[in-house]
């Protein structure tokens, strides 16, 4: 209020000061300025009776018009008063009046180079007085203002100083008497004495600090059993932080050891969970050919996912009612995404769902990025261990092509070399026809040992050089495209390393050899390619507009349909090729993956 007061009487006596000021300003130059003016109208007379008629009279009137200019210059109209009233607006009137009236005229009318006449010089004399009039009454404008400055000042410097008493007066009653009371507070707080109160009264802020201390004194013997909650409750976390790093080690090992994602991670996640009063949990991979992540495990859901190979476990499957209950983004739920790397490459994300208005601890968050840590670990070996798995079967695929080049293939075609050299025998008699029946199916016989032969080769020199399946398929599609002469549909929604490398070569081989006897038997101009995964099996069908099989459905003892048909026993799966009412033909594949990263179960569709 004090400092207010000292502001305000600040502020009021600069702003009428300036006020004052202002009224005044250019008065100085006004005075000047209407000085000037006597002695230009004695020069204008001088010149007037002092000059030659020729060289004056030219000069004259360009002198008279200048001198009139000076008497309307803006530093006196600024000095007079706007009101007409205003004793100075007058005088400034009855000065113009006197020039315009008396000596104005008496100056266009004398005659240059004569003398000055009586008339002249009256009216000069008039003129002045009127201008001495002016002046004397700036001045006396001026001094008055300046006169209301020096009491405007006066008047500030008393209130200043009655102000800086009550001040004074003031902080002794308002402040210095407060902190004696609070310095003694303190001092007692020192020696544990909480009994003595300021009960200072009051809004300002000595008032509300005395509050503040008789505050503090009644809770701090609150604080002790806050400190120890806090304490407890920091053991609590350890505790939880403590079995959360068991359960993550003891599924460590699973995970190392088994390399199943799904049956070693959803355990352990669901225990985390509990412990860390979150979820659901998901676990996102990265896929090349997958522009979005794709969902490889989730904690609870209340369908069966999509990517589910295994339809006996219900490890994630929960109640409509008790999903429905879950921190979703439609139940107040908050969500954080951890990333999954190795160093240089991200493997994928897992999403944590937690309620809103419990949050996250640090803790919680901590152990969440350690599993993060676990879960890239074990996922890169998996990939690294496929991939030399991969690599492994191509080498041995390698060893036993070149081995049946070596061996059994030479031997084939050494006996077809000899069947060939039976038939150029001139066999005559008899037995003629007996001979000829065992040569041709000697040769028969050879030329489908030949053919399953080179089938095994080509089988076993094929290798996927390409990072998955998908990418193979897609180099397959395009060949076979070309050779057709025009595009084949290709559709593909295998989750990712569903199959094995032996799956996914036996799976690209039946493949192969559909599009191949779409291509080069069917006659067709369409053929579509479908890969999918119906939890828990795949399906692969190829499909043409052909002119379809000639003897109807499934054909007998066609010596491609019987190599498909091999391949699939061999993943577990059949081959059928039916006519399509529509026309042409359909070729479908249906196995379950036992991969290593498969339970093996033997599941039933969906």
């Amino acid at each position: 209020m004090v400092i207010g007061a000292i502001v305000l009487t600040a502020i009021v006596s600069m702003s009428t000061t300036l006020a004052v000021s202002n009224s005044i300003e250019g008065n100085a130059t006004a005075i000047n300025l209407a000085g000037a003016l006597r002695m230009g109208a004695f020069q204008l007379i001088a010149r007037s009776a002092t000059e030659d008629y020729e060289n004056g009279r030219a000069t004259s009137g360009a002198r008279i018009n200048d001198y009139e200019r000076r008497l309307e210059d803006t530093a006196i109209l600024r000095s007079v008063p706007g009101a007409d009233d205003h004793p100075l607006a007058r005088q400034y009137r009855q000065m113009l009046a006197a020039w315009q009236d008396e000596l104005k005229p008496a100056l266009e009318q004398h005659e240059v180079g004569t003398p000055i006449t009586p008339a002249m010089v009256q009216a000069v004399e008039d003129y002045i007085q009127e201008v001495d009039r002016l002046v004397t009454m700036l001045e006396q404008r001026t001094e008055a203002r300046v006169d209301l400055l020096h009491l405007i000042q006066i008047i500030s410097m008393v209130f200043s100083v009655l102000i800086v008493i009550a001040l004074f007066y003031d902080l002794k009653n308002r402040i210095l008497r407060p902190l004696r009371k609070l310095v003694a507070i303190a001092g007692a707080v020192g020696e544990k004495d909480f009994s003595r109160k300021a009960d200072l009264k009051g809004a300002d802020e000595l008032a509300q600090l005395g509050q503040a201390f008789d505050q503090m004194t009644s809770e701090l013997a609150l604080t002790y059993y806050e400190l120890e909650a806090k304490a407890r409750q920091k053991t609590e976390e350890l505790e939880v932080s403590h079995q959360a790093l068991q359960v993550m080690h003891s599924a460590s090992r699973d995970l190392f050891a088994n390399h199943d994602l799904c049956n070693g991670a959803i355990p352990m996640l669901q225990e985390l969970e509990l412990l860390l009063g979150i979820g659901p949990i998901r676990l996102f991979l990265h896929d090349k050919e997958s522009a979005e992540p794709v969902e490889a495990i989730t904690t609870a859901t209340d369908k069966r996912p999509f990517y589910c190979r295994d339809h006996h476990c219900n490890a994630c499957l929960v109640t409509p009612e008790v999903y429905d209950e879950m921190p979703l983004e439609n139940n107040d739920g908050r969500r954080l995404l951890l990333p999954i790397r190795t160093p240089g490459q991200l493997l994928g994300t897992l999403e944590v769902w937690y309620p809103a208005e419990k949050g996250l601890s640090a803790t919680s968050r901590r152990l969440l990025e350690t599993l993060t840590d676990q879960l890239a670990t074990a996922i890169f070996l998996e990939r690294q261990i496929t991939e030399e798995q991969q690599l492994t079967l191509a080498e041995e695929r390698t060893v036993i092509a070149r081995e049946l080049h070596d061996s059994l293939a030479q031997s084939l075609s050494y006996l077809k070399m000899q069947v060939t050299r039976l038939r150029r025998l001139n066999i005559t008699g008899d037995q003629k026809p007996v001979h000829d029946d065992i040569l041709d199916e000697l040769s028969t016989g050879l030329n489908s040992a030949y053919r399953q032969l080179r089938e095994l080769l080509a089988t076993f020199r094929l290798k996927l050089d390409t990072p998955d399946l998908a990418t193979a398929l897609r180099k397959t599609i395009d060949e076979f495209s070309e050779r057709l002469g025009h595009p084949v549909d290709f559709e593909y929604n295998l989750p990712p390393q569903t199959l094995s490398p032996n799956e996914e070569i036996h799976t690209l081989q039946i493949i192969r050899e559909g599009l191949a006897n779409a291509v080069k038997h069917a006659d067709a101009t369409v053929i579509s390619v479908k890969v999918l995964f119906e939890s828990p099996q795949v399906r692969a069908s190829i499909r043409d507009n052909g002119k379809g099989l000639p003897g109807g459905d499934q054909p007998v003892n066609h010596y491609g349909l019987v190599i498909m048909q091999d391949r699939a026993r061999t993943l577990g799966g059949k081959v059928k090729v039916d006519n399509r009412d529509e026309g042409g033909v359909e070729v479908t594949l249906t196995f379950v993956p036992k991969s290593r990263n498969l339970i093996p179960t033997e599941s039933s569709p969906a």
